[in-house]
C-alpha cells in the first residue's frame, strides 16, 4: 500500500502520496482532508502530535540534540492547554500558568491552529497509523548529505538529490499543484520517505515514550 508523507502550508497541508518509486504531490485543505486520503497505510505528519500537559517534550529536547546547528527548525511543541487560546498573548498566559514560567513563541503560537485542527480531526482514541515526523530529521540524520539550509540553492539542490535515491521526486515536483513551494514539497517528500520506513518497520524515533492526556504518542519518527 501507499504512504503518505505531509507537511503545513497557508492553512493548508501539502501531501505526498508514495507508491514504490512514484509520488505525487497533493494540496489538502484541512486536517480531515488528510486524514480522509485512501488506501494510505501510514501518514507521516510534521506536526506535533502529543502534547504535554506541563513541560517541554522529551522528543523535541532530543531532536535538536540530535540536528546538532540546525536543531533551531524544531519549535517546541506548545502544552496542550494552549489549543484553548483566543490570541497570542492568551496562549502565553496559559503556557505561563502551565509550565510554571515557560512562554510561548510568536513562531510556535503560528503553529497553534493546524495543531489544534489535526488534535480534533484524530479523535480520541487516536489512529495508530498517523505519526508525526520532523523533514530534518529525515534529511540530515536518515538520508544524509544534507548540511545547508532549506532555503538555500544548495540546501534545496542536497535535499533534491537526497530524495532522487528513493523516489521519482523531480515527475513529483513537474506535477505538483499551482503555487505550492518547493520547501514544502521537499519536506512532505521526506516526511514520506519517513512514513514508508514506518510502514516497513525500519524506522528510528526520539522520545521517552511516553503518551499525553489523550493518549497522543509524546515521539518523532523518520
Amino acid at each position: 500500500m501507499a504512504v503518505l508523507g505531509v507537511d503545513g502550508w497557508r492553512g493548508a497541508w501539502v501531501g505526498a502520496l508514495l507508491d514504490g518509486r512514484r509520488v505525487t504531490l497533493l494540496h489538502l485543505r484541512d486536517a480531515g482532508a488528510v486524514l480522509a486520503v485512501p488506501d494510505v497505510e501510514v501518514v507521516a505528519i510534521d506536526m506535533p502530535i502529543g502534547l504535554s500537559d506541563d513541560g517541554p517534550r522529551a522528543c523535541d529536547q532530543e531532536a535538536k540534540a540530535l540536528l546538532g546547528s540546525a536543531g533551531s527548525s524544531v519549535f517546541p511543541a506548545p502544552v496542550r492547554a494552549v489549543l484553548g487560546a483566543r490570541d497570542h498573548a492568551h496562549a502565553r498566559e496559559l503556557s505561563v500558568a502551565a509550565t510554571g514560567g515557560t512562554s510561548l513563541s510568536a513562531q510556535a503560537f503560528q503553529l497553534v491552529p493546524s495543531i489544534r485542527a489535526l488534535d480534533d480531526a484524530l479523535g480520541d482514541p487516536p489512529p495508530d497509523h498517523v505519526v508525526e515526523v520532523h523533514p530534518e530529521l529525515a534529511f540530515r540524520v536518515g538520508l544524509g548529505g544534507v548540511t545547508d539550509p532549506k532555503g538555500t540553492a544548495r540546501g534545496a539542490a542536497q535535499r533534491l538529490a537526497a530524495l532522487r535515491a528513493v523516489m521519482d521526486v523531480e515527475e513529483a515536483m513537474l506535477a505538483a499543484p499551482p503555487r505550492v513551494p518547493a520547501v514544502d514539497a521537499l519536506d512532505a517528500c521526506a516526511a514520506a520517505w519517513s512514513a514508508r520506513r514506518v510502514a516497513d518497520g525500519t524506522n528510528a524515533c526520539v522520545g521517552d515514550g511516553a503518551r499525553d492526556s489523550r493518549g497522543r504518542p509524546m515521539r518523532i519518527c523518520w
